[in-house]
Protein backbone atom coordinates (compact mmCIF):
# COMPACT_ATOMS: atom_id res chain seq x y z
CA UNK A 1 0.00 0.00 0.00
CA UNK A 2 1.31 3.32 -0.69
CA UNK A 3 -0.10 7.00 -1.00
CA UNK A 4 1.51 9.39 -3.47
CA UNK A 5 2.70 12.88 -2.89
CA UNK A 6 0.47 13.87 -5.62
CA UNK A 7 -1.98 16.50 -3.93
CA UNK A 8 -5.31 18.19 -5.82
CA UNK A 9 -7.47 21.06 -5.34
CA UNK A 10 -9.85 23.47 -6.73
CA UNK A 11 -8.68 27.34 -8.06
CA UNK A 12 -11.61 29.48 -9.16
CA UNK A 13 -10.83 32.34 -11.32
CA UNK A 14 -11.88 34.76 -13.69
CA UNK A 15 -11.80 33.79 -17.17
CA UNK A 16 -13.58 35.99 -20.34
CA UNK A 17 -15.46 37.90 -17.33
CA UNK A 18 -16.99 34.33 -15.84
CA UNK A 19 -16.38 32.09 -13.16
CA UNK A 20 -13.58 29.05 -13.84
CA UNK A 21 -13.36 26.15 -11.48
CA UNK A 22 -10.21 24.76 -11.89
CA UNK A 23 -8.81 21.68 -10.91
CA UNK A 24 -4.98 21.63 -10.52
CA UNK A 25 -2.43 18.75 -8.66
CA UNK A 26 0.92 20.13 -6.81
CA UNK A 27 3.93 18.03 -5.81
CA UNK A 28 7.29 18.65 -4.21
CA UNK A 29 8.97 22.02 -3.35
CA UNK A 30 11.46 24.60 -4.93
CA UNK A 31 11.12 26.18 -8.15
CA UNK A 32 7.68 26.51 -9.81
CA UNK A 33 7.25 24.49 -13.20
CA UNK A 34 3.49 24.72 -14.50
CA UNK A 35 2.89 21.65 -16.65
CA UNK A 36 0.50 21.83 -19.67
CA UNK A 37 -1.47 19.08 -20.74
CA UNK A 38 -2.31 17.94 -24.59
CA UNK A 39 -6.02 18.45 -26.38
CA UNK A 40 -8.74 16.44 -25.27
CA UNK A 41 -6.75 14.93 -22.22
CA UNK A 42 -5.95 16.33 -18.56
CA UNK A 43 -3.54 16.25 -15.62
CA UNK A 44 -2.88 12.61 -15.45
CA UNK A 45 -0.82 12.98 -18.26
CA UNK A 46 2.01 14.26 -16.03
CA UNK A 47 1.15 11.74 -12.81
CA UNK A 48 4.60 10.42 -13.30
CA UNK A 49 6.31 13.14 -13.06
CA UNK A 50 5.27 14.93 -10.35
CA UNK A 51 6.08 11.55 -8.22
CA UNK A 52 9.34 11.43 -9.43
CA UNK A 53 11.38 12.21 -6.44
CA UNK A 54 14.34 13.28 -8.14
CA UNK A 55 12.16 16.25 -9.77
CA UNK A 56 10.29 17.41 -7.09
CA UNK A 57 13.09 17.80 -4.09
CA UNK A 58 14.07 20.57 -5.96
CA UNK A 59 10.74 21.55 -8.22
CA UNK A 60 7.18 22.40 -7.25
CA UNK A 61 5.31 21.15 -10.27
CA UNK A 62 2.44 22.35 -11.27
CA UNK A 63 -0.70 20.79 -13.56
CA UNK A 64 -4.08 21.50 -14.23
CA UNK A 65 -7.35 20.57 -16.44
CA UNK A 66 -8.21 23.34 -18.42
CA UNK A 67 -12.02 24.30 -17.88
CA UNK A 68 -14.10 21.14 -19.75
CA UNK A 69 -11.18 18.72 -19.25
CA UNK A 70 -10.85 16.51 -16.34
CA UNK A 71 -11.83 17.43 -13.00
CA UNK A 72 -12.37 20.92 -14.46
CA UNK A 73 -16.24 21.01 -15.22
CA UNK A 74 -17.55 23.56 -18.26
CA UNK A 75 -18.71 27.13 -17.17
CA UNK A 76 -22.05 27.66 -16.28
CA UNK A 77 -24.38 27.14 -19.64
CA UNK A 78 -22.18 25.30 -21.06
CA UNK A 79 -24.94 23.64 -22.94
CA UNK A 80 -26.14 26.10 -25.23
CA UNK A 81 -22.84 26.84 -26.84
CA UNK A 82 -20.14 25.58 -29.09
CA UNK A 83 -16.73 24.67 -27.10
CA UNK A 84 -13.91 25.72 -29.55
CA UNK A 85 -10.86 26.72 -27.70
CA UNK A 86 -9.18 30.58 -28.74
CA UNK A 87 -5.47 31.55 -28.16
CA UNK A 88 -6.63 34.37 -26.07
CA UNK A 89 -8.84 32.10 -23.81
CA UNK A 90 -6.42 29.68 -23.37
CA UNK A 91 -4.01 32.42 -22.67
CA UNK A 92 -6.27 33.84 -19.91
CA UNK A 93 -6.49 30.64 -18.52
CA UNK A 94 -2.82 29.77 -18.07
CA UNK A 95 -2.20 33.19 -16.90
CA UNK A 96 -5.27 33.64 -14.45
CA UNK A 97 -3.67 29.94 -12.82
CA UNK A 98 -0.36 31.50 -12.08
CA UNK A 99 -1.94 34.76 -10.68
CA UNK A 100 -4.09 32.72 -7.99
CA UNK A 101 -1.67 30.17 -7.31
CA UNK A 102 0.49 33.42 -7.00
CA UNK A 103 3.21 31.32 -8.66
CA UNK A 104 6.65 33.96 -9.39
CA UNK A 105 7.95 33.28 -12.94
CA UNK A 106 7.59 29.95 -13.03
CA UNK A 107 8.76 27.77 -16.12
CA UNK A 108 5.84 26.56 -18.38
CA UNK A 109 5.93 22.89 -19.51
CA UNK A 110 3.46 22.18 -21.98
CA UNK A 111 3.12 19.47 -24.69
CA UNK A 112 1.08 19.62 -27.80
CA UNK A 113 -1.28 22.40 -28.08
CA UNK A 114 0.00 23.28 -24.45
CA UNK A 115 3.53 23.54 -26.51
CA UNK A 116 1.81 25.51 -28.72
CA UNK A 117 0.27 27.79 -26.64
CA UNK A 118 3.99 27.70 -24.25
CA UNK A 119 5.51 29.77 -27.36
CA UNK A 120 2.87 32.06 -27.48
CA UNK A 121 3.19 33.15 -23.88
CA UNK A 122 6.97 33.25 -24.69
CA UNK A 123 6.51 36.08 -27.40
CA UNK A 124 3.32 37.71 -25.60
CA UNK A 125 4.18 37.38 -21.56
CA UNK A 126 7.64 36.44 -21.48
CA UNK A 127 7.89 38.32 -18.60
CA UNK A 128 5.46 36.56 -16.44
CA UNK A 129 8.00 33.48 -16.75
CA UNK A 130 11.50 32.66 -16.13
CA UNK A 131 11.54 29.92 -19.00
CA UNK A 132 9.74 27.81 -21.98
CA UNK A 133 9.73 23.66 -22.33
CA UNK A 134 7.80 23.13 -25.32
CA UNK A 135 6.99 19.67 -25.97
CA UNK A 136 5.52 18.54 -29.07
CA UNK A 137 5.35 21.69 -30.29
CA UNK A 138 5.53 23.39 -33.75
CA UNK A 139 4.56 26.99 -35.20
CA UNK A 140 1.56 25.76 -37.11
CA UNK A 141 0.59 22.42 -38.30
CA UNK A 142 -2.92 22.12 -40.67
CA UNK A 143 -5.17 18.92 -39.80
CA UNK A 144 -4.58 15.95 -42.17
CA UNK A 145 -7.76 14.48 -40.69
CA UNK A 146 -11.38 15.31 -40.31
CA UNK A 147 -12.00 17.38 -36.70
CA UNK A 148 -15.67 16.82 -37.14
CA UNK A 149 -15.22 12.91 -37.16
CA UNK A 150 -14.31 13.76 -32.84
CA UNK A 151 -18.08 15.05 -32.63
CA UNK A 152 -20.80 13.28 -34.30
CA UNK A 153 -23.64 11.52 -33.49
CA UNK A 154 -23.07 8.06 -35.34
CA UNK A 155 -19.24 8.03 -34.00
CA UNK A 156 -17.94 7.60 -30.31
CA UNK A 157 -16.33 10.73 -29.88
CA UNK A 158 -13.88 9.49 -27.26
CA UNK A 159 -12.86 6.03 -29.42
CA UNK A 160 -12.02 8.13 -32.11
CA UNK A 161 -10.01 10.57 -30.41
CA UNK A 162 -8.15 7.82 -28.97
CA UNK A 163 -7.70 5.88 -32.70
CA UNK A 164 -5.77 9.45 -33.65
CA UNK A 165 -4.06 9.46 -30.62
CA UNK A 166 -3.25 5.79 -31.12
CA UNK A 167 -1.22 6.65 -34.14
CA UNK A 168 0.90 9.34 -32.52
CA UNK A 169 2.37 6.76 -29.90
CA UNK A 170 5.71 5.57 -30.29
CA UNK A 171 5.86 1.35 -30.34
CA UNK A 172 8.49 1.69 -27.84
CA UNK A 173 5.81 2.73 -25.52
CA UNK A 174 5.64 0.12 -22.16
CA UNK A 175 1.56 -1.48 -23.29
CA UNK A 176 0.22 -0.33 -20.12
CA UNK A 177 0.97 3.21 -20.60
CA UNK A 178 -0.04 3.11 -23.83
CA UNK A 179 -3.23 1.90 -23.23
CA UNK A 180 -3.48 4.03 -20.19
CA UNK A 181 -2.68 7.15 -22.38
CA UNK A 182 -5.71 6.41 -24.33
CA UNK A 183 -8.11 5.68 -21.87
CA UNK A 184 -7.68 9.41 -21.07
CA UNK A 185 -9.14 10.25 -24.63
CA UNK A 186 -11.99 8.19 -24.22
CA UNK A 187 -12.93 9.58 -21.43
CA UNK A 188 -13.53 12.99 -22.41
CA UNK A 189 -16.37 15.15 -22.87
CA UNK A 190 -18.46 15.50 -25.86
CA UNK A 191 -16.99 17.65 -28.48
CA UNK A 192 -14.01 18.94 -25.93
CA UNK A 193 -11.57 17.31 -28.98
CA UNK A 194 -12.88 18.56 -31.53
CA UNK A 195 -12.96 21.90 -29.51
CA UNK A 196 -9.08 22.07 -29.07
CA UNK A 197 -8.17 21.08 -32.32
CA UNK A 198 -10.10 23.78 -33.64
CA UNK A 199 -7.34 25.94 -32.15
CA UNK A 200 -4.33 23.72 -32.78
CA UNK A 201 -5.44 23.45 -36.47
CA UNK A 202 -6.69 26.59 -37.60
CA UNK A 203 -4.65 29.53 -35.30
CA UNK A 204 -1.63 30.12 -37.28
CA UNK A 205 -1.00 33.64 -35.18
CA UNK A 206 1.97 32.00 -33.70
CA UNK A 207 4.07 32.16 -37.23
CA UNK A 208 4.53 35.73 -37.13
CA UNK A 209 5.08 35.98 -33.43
CA UNK A 210 8.28 33.87 -33.16
CA UNK A 211 11.03 36.48 -34.05
CA UNK A 212 9.57 38.36 -31.08
CA UNK A 213 10.38 35.50 -28.22
CA UNK A 214 13.96 36.84 -27.01
CA UNK A 215 15.42 33.73 -25.33
CA UNK A 216 18.49 36.14 -23.85
CA UNK A 217 15.42 36.74 -21.03
CA UNK A 218 13.70 33.23 -21.21
CA UNK A 219 15.20 30.70 -22.41
CA UNK A 220 13.35 28.40 -24.78
CA UNK A 221 13.93 24.84 -25.51
CA UNK A 222 11.77 22.59 -27.47
CA UNK A 223 11.39 18.93 -27.25
CA UNK A 224 9.83 16.34 -30.14
CA UNK A 225 9.30 12.84 -30.42
CA UNK A 226 10.53 10.91 -33.64
CA UNK A 227 7.33 9.18 -33.99
CA UNK A 228 4.89 11.86 -33.99
CA UNK A 229 3.14 12.70 -36.88
CA UNK A 230 1.40 15.46 -35.88
CA UNK A 231 4.52 16.94 -34.90
CA UNK A 232 7.05 15.92 -36.87
CA UNK A 233 10.70 16.39 -36.03
CA UNK A 234 10.82 18.48 -39.19
CA UNK A 235 8.33 20.89 -37.94
CA UNK A 236 9.86 21.08 -34.38
CA UNK A 237 13.18 21.97 -35.79
CA UNK A 238 11.23 24.87 -38.54
CA UNK A 239 10.06 26.18 -35.07
CA UNK A 240 13.33 25.71 -33.20
CA UNK A 241 14.89 27.67 -36.46
CA UNK A 242 13.13 30.45 -36.44
CA UNK A 243 14.00 31.44 -32.65
CA UNK A 244 16.99 32.99 -32.47
CA UNK A 245 18.61 30.78 -29.09
CA UNK A 246 15.98 28.31 -28.88
CA UNK A 247 17.49 24.88 -28.78
CA UNK A 248 16.01 21.90 -29.49
CA UNK A 249 16.11 17.51 -28.45
CA UNK A 250 15.07 15.04 -30.55
CA UNK A 251 13.99 11.76 -28.77
CA UNK A 252 14.26 9.14 -31.28
CA UNK A 253 12.25 6.17 -29.31
CA UNK A 254 8.85 8.82 -28.13
CA UNK A 255 6.05 9.76 -29.99
CA UNK A 256 3.40 12.94 -29.01
CA UNK A 257 2.65 11.99 -25.98
CA UNK A 258 6.29 11.29 -24.30
CA UNK A 259 5.34 12.27 -20.36
CA UNK A 260 2.21 9.80 -20.44
CA UNK A 261 3.50 7.10 -22.83
CA UNK A 262 6.49 6.39 -21.73
CA UNK A 263 7.49 8.66 -18.70
CA UNK A 264 10.57 6.83 -17.79
CA UNK A 265 12.27 7.15 -21.54
CA UNK A 266 11.01 11.02 -21.29
CA UNK A 267 12.72 11.30 -17.89
CA UNK A 268 16.14 12.45 -19.46
CA UNK A 269 14.63 14.50 -21.91
CA UNK A 270 12.64 16.55 -19.35
CA UNK A 271 15.84 16.92 -16.72
CA UNK A 272 18.05 17.89 -19.42
CA UNK A 273 15.28 20.93 -19.98
CA UNK A 274 15.01 21.62 -16.56
CA UNK A 275 18.69 22.19 -16.18
CA UNK A 276 18.42 24.69 -19.61
CA UNK A 277 15.79 26.52 -17.24
CA UNK A 278 16.90 29.26 -14.53
CA UNK A 279 17.25 27.91 -10.98
CA UNK A 280 14.88 29.50 -8.59
CA UNK A 281 14.84 32.93 -7.54
CA UNK A 282 16.78 33.80 -10.68
CA UNK A 283 15.55 36.96 -13.19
Amino acid sequence: MSIEPITGRYLTVSVEGAPRRIYFEEAGQGRPVLCLHTAGADTRQWRHLMNDTGITATNRMVAFDLPWHGKSLPPEGFETEEYLLTTEAYIETVLAVIEGLGLERPVLAGCSMGGRIALQLAALHPDKFSGFIAIEASDFQPAWYDIDWFHRPDAHGGEMGAALVSANISPFAPNTERWNTLWMFMQSGPGVFRGDLSFYTKDDSLIARLGDIDTGKTPVHLIVGAYDLTCTPEDAKRTADAIDGATLAVMDELGHFPMSEHPEGFLQFFVDALKRMPAAGAK
